[in-house]
């Protein structure tokens, strides 16, 4: 809901639980107001920041001691007496870059509408959200600025970006332009964001705020594996269950800045957006510039409920189509099993023992296409390499269907290798500086996405292997970042643009495939978690969360990608050991209860596993298939962390408390450690669930209050394969390499 008092000039965005007001100041400045628990008041003006030392604004603002500075703005420019970070500076004709941008006018509708050429939560009808619509303008250049917020009142978030209008005659270079910007009176808090490297991502970072400039953000062309483009205030008492939160995540796939500066006076900015980094946008006379979407959370209910908002709403109203809804496919993917030394005779191995298994979905990594026997070249050329595919791609997928399996394909279509047929016939078509060398990483080069030829041209290629055989799943990976930004078809003046028009056509290119063939599931990677955003979430309903398949290091990738993700997001595998990312012997189980966080499959040979390792697989796909839709579709409770702990424990609850997942992992073996427990969280107080595994009954209240007991066995040194309840190995070892890793997962129903 938003309400507009015409006699107080505030705008109130209300939804079923947060209001966030602004006001019109009488200067004609938007002014923030409040964000937090649900109000009813509409006059706020009191809260508004006096300075006494300066005299006081009595409408008249040529007033001289009147400083922007010291009040909450919505839109702060750059060049008056706002001194602290500006969410916009521009360059104009003159040289000079002073704005002063002032309310003109409003609207409010229901519903909202789409983004020009970016991706946006959206409404599935009207009466879900509503749109408030703010020009602000700056007649003295004669530029306007559009900001439109969207209230979803059920899912309690506030969307918000910026439009801006090049009315006047002359060109305007935008500098900076930020999608939001949010000003606190105080600066007691703390930041949370998501932080790593490749193999490492999503790791929870939390620090106390200070004086100056903090700040998260990519240069890499992607939103990258070192920082993801979200970030949050948090009280220092908040907990996961307690506490206010205060968050920003942005829709977009490219360069970002999140930037938080505490000022003289400890008042504090929060903003986030395209990085200014690097980026200038020449705006000519009658053009506009739309940012990416910011996504504003605000809970009461600590982290927990921070996170269940986004995942909400991310799940329902981000991400789009057929498989928004559907329960994901358990697949085998070769990858790791064959690296490049496969051809089809091992392929076809290879699934039959998939579809032995239990297993739904064979996909087909890198390797497959041009003369791609190595990571060196062909990257480019997508035909199929019918050397290594005897009979082609399509007697393949027919005959992996005939085994009652899906077929999904690996495709690399952002890169090309220099050594390629592509690059033969095409040189220019790669990002880069005329006189530069051309630095290559994994043999390959970035294509230029910001010409419309490539991007027709890689809609065309993936669009003919598409057609040509029953592929229904598509790994769309891309594994490296940026140098040498430049395109030969754009002007000097407009190089600095290339970034992001780079992701312009990224999104172009994906819009256009994902609607020609809207029953394909796709699933974005870049190199494991590089663009885990809310930018591919909307073309693409998973993401392949890190190439780093260890169990152990996938507990703190996974527990931090939910922070802002929904699990049915996450793409979670079993790989063989010694794992080939970090060397890790982890028990069977334990691999298995770590990929039962998001969309469950393999990532190994099959045909190698030993009976024992074959029995637990099936064990593991039954029990996954049991318990999918509550994992795929249910509330994700973090109960420990791996962070600051030895134990580690989630948890999945369904939407109606019909039933729970708890999931335990202790990481490394200690000796005379005292019993431990876990508490559920999110259950029914009042009902009584029964544990599948034992039967045994427990109260809602109990679980959540007393708690559950590890069994005793696992701090012996037992490995359990806890769906049989058998031990399948004891003994403990000082192998530190090996190390002795135990877990234990519980499903409990309700029954009354």
């Amino acid at each position: 809901m938003i309400i507009f008092n015409q006699e107080k000039s505030t705008f109130h965005l209300k939804t079923a639980k947060t209001s966030y007001i602004m006001k019109i100041f009488d200067s004609g400045h938007l002014f923030h107001l409040y964000w937090g628990n649900s109000l009813n008041t509409n006059n706020l003006d009191y809260s508004i920041p006096r300075q006494n030392w300066y005299k006081e604004l009595e409408k008249n603002y040529d007033t001289n001691e009147f400083q922007l500075e010291f009040y909450p703005q919505e839109f702060p420019g750059y060049g008056a007496t706002d001194l602290r970070s500006p969410i916009i500076e521009l360059e104009f004709a003159d040289g000079s870059s002073t704005t002063d941008f002032k309310y003109v006018k409003h609207k409010i509708y229901s519903g909202k509408h789409k983004l020009d050429g970016l991706p946006a939560t959206y409404t599935e009808n009207d009466s879900e959200a509503q749109t408030l619509e703010i020009t602000l303008s700056d007649t003295i250049k004669n530029i306007d600025a559009i900001l439109s917020f969207t209230v979803f009142d059920n899912y309690n978030a506030i969307t918000r970006s910026v439009k801006l209008i090049n009315k006047s005659n002359h060109n305007i270079k935008i500098q900076r332009i930020l999608s939001a910007s949010l000003d606190f009176k105080e600066s007691n808090f703390e930041i949370l964001h998501l932080s790593g490297a490749w193999a490492r991502e999503c790791h929870i970072e939390r620090m106390p705020l200070r004086k100056g400039t903090q700040s998260i953000e990519s240069r890499r062309g992607a939103s990258s594996h070192s920082q993801n483009p979200f970030i949050a205030l948090v009280k220092p008492d908040v907990t996961e269950n307690y506490g206010e939160v205060y968050a920003m995540s942005l829709v977009y796939s490219g360069n970002f800045l999140a930037n938080i500066e505490v000022d003289m006076y400890y008042s504090c900015r929060m903003q986030i957006g395209i990085n200014p980094f690097d980026f200038t946008w020449l705006l000519k006379p009658n053009s506009t510039f739309q940012t990416p979407e910011a996504v504003l959370v605000y809970s009461n209910d600590g982290i927990t409920g921070m996170s269940h908002t986004y995942q909400n709403l991310y799940a329902k109203r981000l991400i789009r189509g057929n498989w928004r809804d559907k329960a994901r496919p358990i697949l085998i993917n070769n990858w790791e099993a064959t690296y490049f030394d496969f051809d089809e005779v091992k392929i076809k191995k290879i699934a039959q023992e998939a579809s032995n298994f239990g297993i739904e979905l064979f996909v087909l990594d890198d390797g497959w296409f041009g003369q791609r026997n190595s990571d060196d070249c062909s990257l480019g050329d997508w035909f199929v390499n019918e050397n290594k595919l005897h009979g082609g791609l399509k007697k393949l997928v027919d005959d992996i269907n005939s085994m009652g399996l899906k077929f999904g394909l690996w495709f690399e279509p952002e890169m090309i290798c220099p050594v390629s047929e592509l690059y033969k016939k095409h040189p220019d078509w790669c990002l880069h500086v005329k006189g530069r060398k051309r630095s290559t990483a994994r043999h390959q080069l970035v294509l230029d996405l910001s010409r419309k030829d490539v991007c027709e041209y890689i809609i065309d290629s993936v669009s003919t292997i598409l057609s040509n055989a029953n592929i229904e799943y598509v790994k769309w990976d891309m594994n490296r970042n940026m140098n040498e930004i430049g395109s030969d078809l754009l002007a000097p003046e407009n190089q600095r643009e290339v970034a992001h028009r780079y992701i312009l056509g990224l999104y172009y290119i994906l819009e256009k495939i994902t609607q020609k063939f809207p029953n394909i599931l796709f699933e974005s990677c870049a190199s494991g978690g590089g663009r885990f955003d809310p930018g591919m979430l909307y073309y693409m309903p998973q993401t392949w969360t890190s190439d780093n398949t260890d169990a152990i290091e996938r507990l703190k990738i996974q527990y931090g990608t939910s922070i802002v993700y929904p699990n049915i997001a996450m793409g979670c595998h079993v790989s063989a050991v010694p794992n080939h990312q970090v060397s890790r012997i982890t028990p069977f189980s334990t691999r298995g209860i770590a990929a039962m966080c998001g969309n469950f499959g393999y990532e190994l040979d099959l045909t190698k596993l030993n009976n024992q390792e074959k029995e637990q697989a099936k064990a593991q796909i039954k029990f996954y298939k049991m318990i999918r839709n509550l994992i795929q579709f249910g509330d994700f409770y973090r109960l420990q962390s791996p962070f600051n702990s030895n134990e580690v424990a989630w948890s999945f609850v369904a939407k109606d408390k019909s039933e729970a997942i708890v999931s335990f992992f202790r990481v490394l073996a200690q000796p005379n450690h005292p019993q431990v427990t876990i508490r559920a969280v999110g259950l029914e107080k009042n009902s009584i669930y029964q544990d599948e595994r034992t039967g045994l009954t427990y109260g809602g209240d109990e679980l959540m209050s007393v708690g559950i007991n590890i069994p005793d066995d696992i701090f012996q040194g037992a490995i359990y394969d806890s769906l049989s309840n058998k031990v399948l190995f004891a003994g403990m070892t000082n192998n530190s390499i090996k190390g002795d890793y135990s877990s234990f997962i519980w499903h409990f129903i309700k029954i009354k």
